[in-house]
């Protein structure tokens, strides 16, 4: 099944998934919220990062949920705190902001786009 890069939205993924749409998402930006159900500041923050994918039409916003079953791709990629932001680039993590900043969240996004 082919995976589908959509922008205007976060688009919900897994340890299946994760990779093969990072890799689709060619030379955009790549946004991944990593949260867990129980994380109150990741409640918080989680409509204004669907705003930010909104208003960021040229970025891939994912979000991952750090459960049990996505154990070992948070732990690939360095999870320590939810929620954690990663910014990827051509498939590499430049950025990463912790806890639910969302100022901090803004200006890595903008300053991601601006080295690209």
């Amino acid at each position: 099944m082919p995976v589908e890069v959509v922008v205007g939205q976060v688009t919900e993924v897994n340890k299946d998934t994760f990779w093969p749409l990072v890799n689709a998402s060619g030379d955009k930006l790549v946004v991944l919220d990593m949260y867990t159900q129980w994380c109150g500041p990741c409640k918080v923050i989680a409509p204004k990062y669907k705003e930010l994918s909104e208003k960021h039409l040229d970025v891939v916003f994912l979000k991952l949920d750090c459960n049990q079953e996505n154990k070992a791709l948070a732990k690939e990629l360095g999870l320590r705190v939810v929620p954690t932001f990663k910014i990827l680039k051509d498939s590499k993590v430049v950025k990463e902001v912790t806890g639910a900043k969302l100022d901090d969240l803004v200006f890595a996004i903008e300053t991601a786009k601006s080295s690209s």
